[in-house]
């Protein structure tokens, strides 16, 4: 981008109270290597201080979908050839990464991919690269969601266990005071207990600092738990979208993603395998 194109990046932020969404996905397909049709026509949008849950089966295109927002599909080969995305008005289809950072979008991707060989402290000072210095207040603000982190803050990265690196890669994301973070499989790989504080600390950053969360994630039931709103993905497009506790309550979302047979029990994992979808909702 050029520096007006930066400038027009901030002033995207300071857009935050304007009305409306605060993204919208309109109808874009996405390719990958030239040939391979990964999204098709995927429309979805983001009420300001909302979560919003994307939910589908793996390969659905739930990931394909964040680094589309986000400005990630050329270092996979991949682009958004229809379509656009817009954040608080402006179209970002075709930003730079950085230059979305600075508006104000964050994706925490999954895997954590924290630097491994960077203390904890270092980690959440880079987090900070958009901004014109990372303060000790945004660095005290990461502590006081994550202790954990404070006790650890002189420790290497690579040696935190596998829930204080997701608390880290989080924390690094607060780092530029986004008004939209997008986490993608958070609770992944990660300990019952663990996976309630990851799900309580969104919950409180969405209703303590109003931040904007879309998030994907496997763990469904917990999602529509805290989501306002979600989407079902399936084969690169929205199935079904809704308020989240209808869709907690949908036959199918119940059957295929909850795990719930329609008597109400619960679905064996052989069952939920060798059953064939009705897929009520196409």
């Amino acid at each position: 981008m050029t520096g007006q194109d930066t400038d027009t990046a901030a002033s995207t932020r300071a857009a935050g109270d304007d009305a409306g969404p605060a993204l919208a996905i309109n109808n874009i397909q996405v390719i990958y290597d030239e040939v391979i049709l990964v999204l098709r026509g995927l429309s979805l949008t983001v009420p300001d201080r909302q979560i919003v849950a994307l939910l589908g089966s793996n390969g659905a295109g739930k990931s394909t979908t964040m680094k589309a927002i986000t400005g990630l599909l050329p270092t996979e080969h991949g682009e958004v050839t229809e379509g656009d995305i817009v954040y608080r008005g402006r179209d970002i289809t075709r930003w730079d990464t950085a230059d979305i950072v600075r508006a104000g979008i964050s994706l925490v991707m999954e895997g954590r991919h924290v630097f491994e060989h960077l203390t904890v402290h270092e980690n959440l000072m880079a987090g900070g690269f958009t901004r014109s210095g990372a303060d000790q207040e945004s660095v005290d603000r990461v502590y006081a969601y994550f202790p954990q982190l404070r006790e650890r803050q002189s420790q290497r990265a690579g040696y935190l266990s596998g829930g204080e690196q997701q608390m880290l890669a989080i924390g690094r994301a607060l780092m530029a005071d986004p008004d939209l973070l997008m986490l993608d499989e958070p609770s992944l790989g990660l300990a019952p207990l663990l996976v309630e504080e990851i799900f309580g600390i969104i919950e409180r950053l969405n209703s303590e600092l109003h931040t904007t969360v879309l998030l994907v994630e496997q763990n469904a039931r917990r999602a529509l738990d805290i989501a306002d709103h979600a989407y079902i993905m399936e084969n690169g497009k929205v199935v079904l979208a809704g308020p989240a506790g209808e869709l907690a309550e949908n036959p199918d979302v119940k059957e295929f993603y909850l795990g719930v047979a329609e008597s109400g029990g619960r679905r064996s994992y052989r069952d939920v395998k060798h059953h064939k979808r009705r897929k009520r909702w196409l």
